[in-house]
């Protein structure tokens, strides 16, 4: 029987530069391989920035990023599609390369379609947020129209609401956010 392959950060200098926004992830040293969302995934993730960063602009500070590299580990590099971090994270949590070595406080995923996109992102990332110490991650559904919101409890992230069309969306986290849920999913195509 032979040993599994495990990938590595450094694998991926390896692998083709792509023209169309191929993402590539690793996680727990396996390489999963997206391609670039559609104008409805990336409506929502705008509009997801758009909201943190009106409550950022009201003095909530911070930054708000979509799509950036997080490089928790040689074998867990993700590319989460937004994601908030402090400004004292953020100070020292950034490489040369440009990705954050540091977990931000919120992390943000967008489903795409396909069962193995959501199962990454609702198991495999919820593990990996969870173990690298991630205050909130919310998993945002714009084609159903809902979002799971999940808190730190102890030593692991735990649902703390499932909310929907009409429901408002506030955080400890972020204190003074608050933000009607389905302006994310407002204007992405049915």
């Amino acid at each position: 029987m032979s040993t599994p392959i495990r990938f590595t950060i450094a694998d991926l200098e390896l692998l083709p530069d792509r023209l169309d926004d191929t993402r590539y992830e690793i996680i727990d040293g396996e390489l999963y391989v997206s391609k670039q969302p559609k104008v409805g995934h990336q409506d929502t993730c705008s509009e997801i920035v758009y909201a943190l960063r009106t409550w950022m602009h009201a003095g909530g500070g911070g930054r708000a990023v979509l799509a950036p590299g997080v490089i928790f580990a040689a074998d867990d590099a993700v590319a989460p599609d937004v994601i908030w971090i402090s400004d004292e994270r953020l100070r020292d949590g950034v490489d040369e390369g440009g990705h954050l070595r540091v977990a931000p406080e919120l992390m943000v995923e967008v489903l795409s379609p396909g069962s193995g996109n959501a199962r990454r992102d609702r198991d495999l990332k919820l593990r990996i947020y969870s173990r690298y110490g991630v205050q909130e991650y919310w998993i945002v559904d714009w084609q159903r129209r809902e979002m799971a919101v999940y808190r730190r409890e102890d030593s692991a992230l735990r649902v703390a609401a499932t909310l929907r069309d009409g429901d408002v969306l506030t955080s400890p986290l972020l204190p003074g956010f608050s933000c009607e849920v389905s302006s994310f999913w407002q204007h992405a195509p049915s």
